[in-house]
């Protein structure tokens, strides 16, 4: 069994904040995956599924941030999850919009999320970093986390997520590297599309090779062809 946490802040104000992009891939993944029903528990939202055999319990924290692992520890402990069987997806200012890392362990890198969890549940859970990228400097970076996905950046962000989604059992048979290898080949930008040099590629190879053809209408070219072979 697998406990499968997304983070964020609870509330339709926080609903499309980039702090929130936990929630927008745990719920996407349930979509996904035609999970059970969003029921109230352990402080949150929870429900169940089942991911290429294995079953998972999804769980959104609607502790606010801060206080998540009150709501992760409380789930863990009923259902006897040990750390090494809970994947947390949270965002991260240190990725590149779009980019994801995986590890396990290892500090919260000032995410009050983490910093939660750990409190409860010690280190040894797996963290799936969402890459939001950062503003550029400090001062900015509340403001921004708080802040909605710009709508330049919301076709990006619905790929993102459907990779995420459609990978996520990888993850969940503890399979990270072949997670990140299809994640990378669907979030890949594709090759702009150029009509004229297609066009001029198709040309090309279409255009026959005449350097070897005789002119029939000119009856000493066939006796110079046969002469220039000879030589």
């Amino acid at each position: 069994m697998i406990l499968l946490v997304g983070l964020g802040n609870p509330g339709g104000k926080y609903a499309k904040n980039r702090h929130n992009i936990g929630f927008m891939a745990l719920d996407s993944i349930v979509r996904r995956h035609s999970f059970g029903p969003w029921k109230s528990k352990f402080s949150g939202q929870m429900c169940e599924g089942s991911i290429d055999g294995v079953k998972v319990l999804a769980l959104m924290p609607e502790t606010f941030m801060n206080e998540s692992g009150r709501s992760v520890g409380a789930a863990a402990r009923f259902y006897k999850v040990d750390p090494d069987h809970i994947a947390v997806l949270h965002d991260d200012l240190d990725l590149a919009f779009t980019k994801i890392k995986i590890k396990t362990g290892g500090g919260h890198g000032g995410h009050n999320g983490l910093r939660s969890i750990d409190a409860h549940m010690g280190k040894e859970y797996k963290r799936i970093r969402l890459g939001i990228g950062h503003p550029g400097s400090k001062e900015k970076v509340h403001g921004y986390v708080l802040g909605d996905f710009a709508k330049a950046e919301t076709p990006a962000l619905e790929k993102m997520l459907d990779a995420v989604s459609q990978h996520i059992g990888f993850i969940v048979k503890d399979d990270n590297t072949a997670f990140m290898n299809q994640y990378a080949m669907d979030i890949r930008p594709q090759r702009p599309n150029n009509p004229k040099a297609d066009a001029e590629k198709i040309g090309q190879a279409k255009t026959p090779d005449k350097s070897n053809d005789v002119d029939n209408d000119n009856p000493f070219a066939a006796l110079k062809k046969l002469k220039d072979e000879l030589l």
